[in-house]
């Protein structure tokens, strides 16, 4: 063949290469199409047409700060589970070391307990983890400001199996009280307080995972910016626990927001406040992220002033408004109306009008907010006891260990802030079944709050924990819940009753090729 006759032969290869790349293209195009109008089908034969699928939960990991700890912060942990059914599973109560260290040198920590029954609430006795010695700052922050040491004490739970199903675990004071929930390992925490020059703050970083956590804390005050995430950046090793004291960044503070943030890895940040070092203060609940929209159960009936701290992370200005879910029904009370704060702002507003009425607020704004409540109370040292931001229950919420007997009492304050819901409680002692198959009923009216008291049953033993399951009921609106331990008719700890679900809800997957073509 000559080179003049190869010519239009190549030409012809190309068009018809061409031809073929554009029905593909054609092709695609009408399938992804018809993916978009039409129903797709499910891949999964156990599920219907359209439906999202349903794991079961298999594993959960918490971790909890104080355990260990050796002086009036340490204590015990309460666990718990309510699984869907019956089934097998354990939990692993694993304390760390100094640095990530063990005597073993593995670097995965001390085994203190292993929990092999599912559906129960049980209360484990934490020892003191072997002393530090003299603590040796591993890093100074901010010009020296904010000296780290290394911490002592801090315990991580692994479940798997059934026991991960409806998880939760508490930390107890001294005394047994519930003092905090342990925390699931993340990579951004918020907290939000008051600030005092005589009051201490301590922050907490547990790094539960085999590799390093690289993390960084931004604080902000009334006063504005006090510290940027790129001056604050320390690594945590595996498996270990640093502690960073605030208390000379933060010694003129009147309120304050403390954001953590991990860069490579996560941890459990907690923060420790109290006005001696040799009192057990309170940890503060994490505050929920920056929203437009929040809602905070939990307000107790006991009398006093609220004040509600704000804080705005971003640099736009925020009009907030607040709403009252109380037992009379929704309303902006006094002084929850026309607040307006700067960008990068944080501030303690009081709200007297909301001192004794069993409440929810909601908190409305322009732009992204997180808040808290501070209502009296709390330990000996706190500064009060800390309402925060929680969502709707979702399947159920279990509260691992409520406070009974020996002067102390336990309520649970539920709201409805849209429709009407329904909700069953059940409750069970350490050892007992606890699921939330039955139990009592209550029901919330639209826009209201009711209070449910959590009492033993007659003729049965006073343990100073009872495990509670809050189960919302077909049909229900969204309800928002959390548990409030009182001892002497002020409350010591508010503990939002946050989902702790048996399943998990795949979201469907609408537009794959994969799906279309099945």
């Amino acid at each position: 063949m000559t080179a003049r006759k190869a010519r239009p032969a190549k030409r012809r290869l190309l068009a018809s290469r061409l031809v073929v790349a554009v029905l593909v293209v054609i092709v695609l195009a009408a399938l992804y199409a018809a993916a978009r109008f039409s129903r797709p089908v499910a891949l999964s034969s156990a599920a219907a047409s359209g439906a999202a699928a349903r794991l079961p939960v298999t594993s959960a990991l918490v971790a909890c700060p104080a355990p260990g700890s050796g002086n009036v912060t340490g204590g015990g942990i309460a666990v718990a589970s309510a699984p869907a059914a019956a089934g097998t599973g354990q939990a692993l109560l694993t304390g760390l070391r100094a640095a990530g260290r063990t005597r073993s040198g593995n670097g995965v920590g001390t085994t203190l307990h292993i929990l092999t029954q599912p559906g129960q609430m049980k209360i484990f006795r934490i020892p003191a983890a072997p002393a530090l010695g003299k603590h040796v700052a591993v890093h100074k922050m901010a010009g020296g400001q904010v000296p780290t040491t290394t911490a002592r004490g801090g315990v991580v739970i692994q479940a798997i199996g059934s026991l991960a199903q409806g998880f939760d675990a508490e930390q107890l004071g001294p005394g047994g009280m519930a003092s905090a929930r342990c925390a699931v390992p993340r990579s951004e925490f918020w907290f939000v307080s008051p600030g005092a020059p005589k009051l201490h703050t301590q922050l907490f970083l547990l790094n539960p995972d085999d590799m390093p956590a690289d993390a960084a804390v931004g604080v902000q005050t009334d006063s504005g910016p006090l510290l940027g995430s790129p001056d604050s950046g320390i690594v945590i090793p595996p498996h270990a626990m640093i502690m960073q004291s605030m208390d000379k960044l933060l010694h003129s503070a009147r309120a304050v927001a403390l954001h953590v943030t991990t860069s490579t890895g996560r941890v459990v940040a907690a923060v420790r406040e109290t006005s001696k070092v040799d009192k057990p203060g309170i940890w503060l609940p994490a505050a929920a992220p920056p929203a437009t929209r929040q809602v905070l159960p939990g307000l107790p009936g006991t009398p006093g002033t609220r004040i509600l701290y704000l804080t705005v992370p971003g640099s736009g200005s925020a009009q907030v408004k607040v709403t009252a879910i109380t037992p009379r029904g929704s309303y902006q009370p006094t002084g929850g109306n026309g607040i307006n704060l700067l960008g990068h702002e944080t501030t303690g507003l009081a709200i007297p009008s909301l001192g004794g009425i069993p409440a929810a607020i909601k908190i409305s704004a322009n732009v992204p907010v997180t808040a808290v409540v501070d209502v009296p109370g709390g330990p000996a040292g706190a500064p009060g006891a800390f309402v925060t931001g929680a969502g709707p229950i979702d399947e159920q919420g279990v509260v691992a260990a409520s406070p009974v007997g020996r002067g102390v009492s336990a309520v649970l304050v539920l709201s409805a802030p849209q429709h009407a819901a329904s909700v069953r409680i059940a409750q069970a002692l350490p050892g007992a079944v606890l699921n939330g198959q039955s139990g009592q009923v209550v029901q919330i009216p639209a826009r209201s709050t009711i209070q449910v008291q959590i009492r033993l049953p007659k003729r049965s033993p006073r343990p100073l924990g009872i495990g509670i399951v809050v189960t919302p009921l077909a049909g229900s609106g969204p309800v928002y819940a959390a548990r409030i331990a009182a001892s002497g008719g002020a409350a010591q700890e508010i503990l939002p009753v946050i989902s702790t679900p048996t399943q998990i809800q795949l979201p469907e997957v609408a537009e794959s090729l994969v799906t279309i073509l099945h």
